[in-house]
């Protein structure tokens, strides 16, 4: 096991107390505990949260923004993180870091994730076991010596670890670019997981072709379903894993858009599939979405598409624009919205009565290895 799940320490208040509350009675109650821990508590809010979760939340940011708060805060005593599994395993490594714990005289900060079913499914789609064995399947066609590994941020501290010890990186959709670059730089070839849209889309940018990409099955019983000319060839070996919300944008919803809205500006994100991004006006990470959106003019039109609730929230604040969700059908990160208001209150409220629960801990070795490779990817600017 890569961490340990401290689900409810002795004496905590039960969840099923907070389930009844009104809305305007849990949020009281969370700033009450806010008020009181003052800057020793820190909220994260990933975008993709409910809109009354990221009122409540210190900062705001995506995975790549948040990993880099958590590394930077040297005031906080406590994190909640309202986002998903793998980000509060990250926090957990890059908040208790060697030397912070030093500095805070051994001192750990509690992760706690308000709701421990609050997973990932593209992080779910690569196992450790898996990635292992691919990489020995690997070994036996070509030199491990010239691949270097990259594992998308949204990955188990498993995967980060393994990247940490075999001189890869993690990435984010706002750096994968320079982290694609860095690795080639050091290899002849990188092995990309888990996310295939992102890393294909991303080398295609850097010119390398198809041909050059093969995609390793994790489920095929032999070199991931493919031949071994095809990996003596790649130069990027991809994972077969994909983000279910950023799946479901189709080409032909970029067509409709395209036919029914003249001017249309369409807004994607890299986890999208290929013909979708090759169609779009603008491609990029949840921050350069927001970016991007902000910084238009007046009446500028967007057809978005990346998770339902940034979409939403990107609307309410831009009422001087037109913005749509780019497919026809409704489509959230639905691990995401296991965090709502009740289960905040709950993490909250147990955290200042010293009774933390579903707290994240990554066992020493697995952080050590991984804080490798997030270093790496902090210092890899988007």
């Amino acid at each position: 096991m890569s961490t340990t799940l401290e689900r409810q320490t002795a004496g905590a208040l039960p969840f099923a107390a907070y389930k009844g509350l009104s809305q305007e009675e849990l949020t009281a109650r969370i700033q009450a505990v806010r008020e009181k821990m003052g800057p020793r508590l820190l909220i994260l809010g990933h975008h993709y949260q409910r809109d009354e979760v990221i009122e409540l939340s210190d900062l705001q940011g995506d995975s790549y923004r948040l990993s880099a708060l958590a590394a930077e805060n040297k005031d906080c005593r406590a994190i909640i993180f309202c986002g998903v599994h793998f980000m509060a395993e990250t926090a957990d490594i890059l908040a208790n870091r060697p030397e912070r714990v030093k500095e805070r005289r051994g001192e750990r900060i509690p992760v706690v994730l308000p709701d421990m079913k609050a997973g990932c499914s593209m992080a779910d789609m690569a196992a450790i076991d898996q990635v292992e064995n691919c990489w020995n399947q690997l070994g036996q066609v070509i030199d491990l010596s010239e691949v270097i590994p990259v594992t998308y941020v949204n990955s188990a501290a498993s995967l980060k670890a393994f990247c940490g010890r075999h001189g890869g990186t993690v990435c984010t959709s706002a750096n994968a670019d320079v982290a694609l670059q860095w690795a080639l730089s050091r290899g002849r070839r990188v092995l990309f997981f888990p996310d295939q849209h992102l890393g294909r889309n991303t080398a295609l940018r850097m010119g390398i072709p198809l041909e050059e990409m093969p995609v390793w099955d994790p489920q095929a019983e032999e070199l991931g379903g493919q031949t071994k000319e095809a990996i003596q060839k790649s130069r990027v070996i991809l994972w077969k894993g994909y983000c279910s919300v950023h799946q479901i944008f189709l080409p032909s919803h970029v067509d409709y858009y395209r036919e029914h809205y003249p001017g249309i500006r369409i807004l994607v994100h890299p986890e999208c599939m290929r013909e979708v991004v090759e169609k779009a006006d603008v491609v990029g990470s949840t921050g350069k979405i927001i970016r991007a959106v902000e910084e238009a003019p007046p009446g500028t039109k967007w057809a978005i598409g990346t998770e339902l609730h940034l979409v939403n929230r990107l609307k309410k604040k831009h009422p001087e624009q037109e913005i749509y969700f780019l497919a026809p059908v409704v489509c959230m990160c639905s691990t995401m919205f296991r965090i709502d208001l009740p289960h905040l209150c709950w993490a909250a409220e147990n955290l200042a009565a010293g009774t933390p629960v579903n707290v994240i801990r990554v066992d020493d070795a697995t952080a050590a290895d991984a804080l490798v490779a997030l270093e790496r990817m902090l210092q890899l600017k988007g």
